[in-house]
């Protein structure tokens, strides 16, 4: 939930030597011969096993579109560019980017740490706020354990069902993590932890006496006019036109549908909800220099090394919620993966935000990786066709 939902089976391929990665002469001559169009791109990754997928590319010279499969299986209604769908973690870099705009007013330091804004929230079993940074939490280098890896909520049909309509507050979520001793020491090591971003909710508020998705929503939504995209508090349905979600929670029962969900369960680490269209411009408008000063965009693309996420993303870095992934051309691009059951959202954006690719796959996909590779295939072959950077 709300992180890149296949690591387990991606580890084991990696140990039997199944690489991602295509050598970068060879990618570009094959992209030389034939480049796949968009619908193409699309066409492929539902042949994967989704049930729909949607995609968007834009660059200076316009946007193309291309959908394939249905939004709904119970009425057949075919998937539209325009459906709204649960964007899961991609509500990081919204979270993140709020957060530097703080650090830009002189509100909030990168250096500040989580027992200065929550005193004892982060405590027990060896955690200890005092020695983890606001910065360690938004480059998920603070070491604390990701409280969705104990979360039953999403582990099968039965506890889905049971729960999906459950409130729960940050106080909780970050509880369950605190049940648990940290992976490593803050600053040691990367491991990607959605109990980081629940704490920066948390920071949001206390700086600012909003909520988290106030601040999202006064601050990016209604600037950039993202009038599709929307950071939840409980209500559990997706308003308007959407894609449904199914999954069978790895087989542990029948494939369900998993679209209302009480969004509290990924609250301020993956709660909102968005369009191809919002997410393009939301993403452009950042990497463009629309929404933070010169030094915070900095900061954000000051990257770590991100190796766990190695055998989907080769090369993978991470920022203050910005992945950084080298594309097969040359150079790379910024992305915030996101994963919830039913849902898979992937973008991809140039450097200079003129280059932005997104699209939403719902269904669990395939079991392996081959929905995984086809997904990044279409951002490398637009991006690169766009001319890389």
């Amino acid at each position: 939930m709300l992180t890149i939902r296949h690591l387990t089976a991606v580890a084991a391929l990696a140990a039997l030597g199944l690489g991602l990665a295509t050598p970068m002469a060879s990618a570009t001559e094959s992209r030389q011969r034939t480049t796949p169009t968009l619908q193409q791109s699309v066409d492929a990754i539902e042949r994967t096993g989704t049930v729909a997928v949607v995609a968007q590319s834009t660059g200076p010279d316009g946007r193309r579109y291309a959908t394939t499969g249905v939004s709904d299986t119970a009425t057949g209604r075919a998937a539209r560019v325009t459906d709204k769908f649960r964007i899961a973690s991609s509500t990081k870099a919204f979270v993140s980017t709020v957060m530097l705009q703080l650090v830009g007013e002189g509100r909030v330091s990168l250096d500040d740490t989580v027992e200065h804004w929550l005193p004892g929230t982060v405590s027990g079993n060896g955690n200890d706020g005092n020695a983890i940074t606001v910065r360690q939490l938004l480059n998920h280098t603070s070491g604390l354990f990701n409280y969705t890896a104990d979360f039953p909520e999403i582990s099968t049909v039965a506890d889905f069902q049971a729960d999906r309509y459950t409130t729960w507050t940050p106080q909780q979520l970050v509880g369950i993590a605190m049940r648990h001793a940290p992976d490593f020491a803050p600053g040691t090591q990367w491991e990607y932890s959605n109990t980081n971003y629940i704490l920066a909710g948390m920071i949001i508020q206390k700086a600012t006496g909003h909520t988290w998705q106030q601040e999202v929503t006064r601050r990016i939504i209604r600037p950039l006019g993202l009038r599709d995209t929307s950071a939840p508090d409980t209500s559990s349905r997706i308003p308007g036109q959407h894609l449904h979600g199914y999954s069978d929670f790895g087989g542990s029962g029948p494939t369900i549908d998993v679209t209302d969900l009480n969004p509290t369960a990924a609250g301020s680490a993956g709660a909102m909800i968005s369009t191809t269209n919002d997410l393009t411009r939301f993403f452009s408008s950042l990497l463009g220099g629309k929404l933070l000063h010169p030094a915070q965009l900095a900061e954000m693309k000051t990257t770590v090394r991100a190796a766990s996420l190695d055998p989907v993303w080769p090369g993978a870095r991470y920022g203050l919620g910005l992945m950084q992934i080298p594309l097969t051309c040359g150079g790379v691009y910024y992305s915030h993966a996101g994963d919830l059951m039913g849902y898979t959202t992937r973008d991809g954006v140039s450097a200079d935000g003129r280059h932005t690719v997104v699209l939403e796959a719902t269904g669990d996909g395939a079991s392996d990786l081959s929905t995984e590779m086809a997904q990044n295939a279409l951002i490398d072959t637009e991006l690169c066709a766009a001319g890389g950077k």
